[in-house]
């Protein structure tokens, strides 16, 4: 199958399949879905949507929660990990928008970015999920599904980004990345499929006789 034939295969599976995906991370605006996608690097959305709930009741907004200690914001997200720098990112990026953004998120993704705790993936899903603006998020297992179904060689998710925004076109961006998240979780795991066993995968390459080895992002 033909780089073409696998970007359409997929596409066309995973709107089947996911026709209209949810942001796993529950949020009320783009202020409680920053602060719970930071809140997510290297823990579960399923844990961050158990510690939030506390979390928002204390503080929704910036300028509540700049009124929280760090040391109470550290105990309300420990469950998270690596609670003592995203506690302190949380009231850093709390002052922030309340001193240089008027208390809202910018719809900037270079703004974002400068943000304590905030990485370009973080940056990216804001844009998208919250603004509505086309950008591509690539956490590690697509940069591992995006190599399991040959639509990069990239070492890195910069790479690997790169490579997906000229696959596929613009409006299916912000879709995209979310019905890819649903499918890795579901049937392309990292442990449940080498390249060998899902659909797509079995799809994509009928052939392929060892496991697909990736590249680490």
């Amino acid at each position: 199958m033909l780089k073409r034939d696998r970007v359409n295969f997929i596409l066309s599976r995973l709107r089947e399949l996911y026709p209209e995906p949810p942001v796993p991370l529950d949020h009320s605006d783009p202020y409680t879905l920053l602060v719970a996608v930071l809140l997510s690097a290297q823990c579960t959305d399923e844990r961050v949507n158990q510690v939030t709930p506390r979390l928002f009741e204390r503080a929704k907004t910036p300028k509540a929660m700049m009124e929280v200690a760090v040391e109470e914001i550290r105990q309300i997200i420990r469950p998270c990990g690596l609670s003592p720098q995203k506690s302190k990112a949380i009231a850093g990026l709390s002052r922030i928008l309340i001193e240089e953004h008027r208390g809202e998120v910018p719809e900037d993704i270079e703004a974002l970015e400068r943000l304590p705790g905030v990485g370009h993936k973080t940056a990216s899903v804001v844009m998208a999920q919250a603004f509505g603006i086309p950008s591509f998020p690539v956490d590690t297992h697509i940069h591992r599904l995006s190599q399991r179904w040959g639509l990069t060689s990239g070492k890195n998710v910069v790479q690997t980004e790169r490579d997906l925004k000229r696959l596929f076109p613009e409006e299916s961006w912000n879709r995209l990345h979310l019905q890819m998240i649903f499918y890795g979780r579901e049937f392309c795991t990292a442990r449940g499929c080498d390249g060998r066993v899902c659909e797509i995968c079995r799809t994509c390459y009928p052939d392929r006789k060892h496991p697909k080895r990736t590249r680490k992002a």
